[in-house]
């Protein structure tokens, strides 16, 4: 499991980005599946919620997640149609 590199001069919420769209192209997060929480996420990798906030907006941009207001956040399916 890949984890941010505090040290590493790229951004962390880039490197969370980066490792999550990682997870979701390899299947480990399927489609339709929830992705983690934030407090999970901040746990897992040693940030700030910022910084998770920042993660899982860029995958949101990007299309790959879509956030559902009091269900969380979910992988990008064919039946999930997000903003």
């Amino acid at each position: 499991m890949s984890h941010v590199d505090h040290m590493n001069p790229i951004p962390l919420y880039t490197q969370l980005a980066d490792i999550l769209r990682e997870r979701i192209k390899s299947g480990e997060l399927p489609p339709r599946s929830l992705v983690p929480s934030e407090s999970y996420l901040q746990q897992e990798h040693g940030v700030s919620r910022g910084t998770v906030r920042m993660a899982i907006s860029i995958l949101r941009d990007e299309g790959l997640v879509v956030t559902i207001s009091g269900r969380g956040t979910f992988v990008k399916g064919r039946d999930l149609k997000g903003k």
